[in-house]
């Protein structure tokens, strides 16, 4: 569904489009962080749809819930560079519009400062079969680098003990590679940090230049 929703805007008409190359330009904002989460809304039995009104603020209030994320990281832990969302049905676009600025205004601390309109939309108006509206979430948080940070534990722990090291080995690989591609990982791990904390790091420097005055 979320590969369907994503692609959708090629194959159909809308009133307003994105295709996949807009797509990634706007959503990787530097060329390691290119690791989205994925979401889609609603996420619900098909025979429960006849018994649900879906409105267009409720459909964009689960998209961002954390419940209808298809990761294993929490995005409130983190903040969102960019977001790219992929309504589809019959709708309004002012009403949609209207309803993510609502989204972002009520979480500004989600959403970095420093990248502006950092969050796109697009409207297609044929829905998916079975339900009359639909939407697709992609997010670039750096929360994504929770899974990162739990690989490496993982990796840790199983290298300390060198476990299948030997297969690898065997197969001409040299152990110095598992320490770059750990060095790689922890890297990216202190960008996603980085990013996030930029925000944060000059509005403090501002409040004690502020006080300082």
């Amino acid at each position: 569904m979320v590969m369907s929703g994503t692609t959708c805007s090629l194959r159909f008409p809308g009133q307003l489009n994105a295709d996949l190359r807009k797509l990634a330009v706007n959503l990787v904002p530097f060329p390691r962080l290119h690791f989205f989460i994925c979401g889609f809304a609603p996420l619900t039995s098909g025979g429960s749809q006849q018994y649900r009104a879906l409105t267009v603020p409720e459909l964009t209030s689960q998209l961002f819930d954390n419940k209808n994320m298809m990761a294993a990281c929490d995005p409130r832990r983190g903040v969102y560079l960019t977001v790219s969302a992929h309504f589809r049905g019959r709708m309004s676009s002012k009403e949609v519009d209207e309803q993510m600025l609502n989204i972002q205004a009520r979480n500004t601390s989600y959403f970095v400062e420093w990248i502006p309109n950092n969050v796109k939309c697009s409207i297609t108006d044929i829905p998916p079969r079975g339900l009359k509206m639909a939407a697709t979430f992609i997010g670039n948080s750096t929360s994504f680098r929770e899974l990162f940070t739990r690989v490496d534990s993982q990796f840790t722990k199983m290298y300390a003990r060198r476990a299948f090291i030997h297969w690898y080995v065997n197969e001409g690989l040299e152990t110095v590679e598992f320490d770059e591609a750990r060095s790689n990982m922890t890297d990216l791990i202190a960008e996603y940090e980085m990013y996030e904390n930029a925000g944060v790091d000059e509005k403090g420097e501002g409040e004690e230049e502020g006080e300082g005055n």
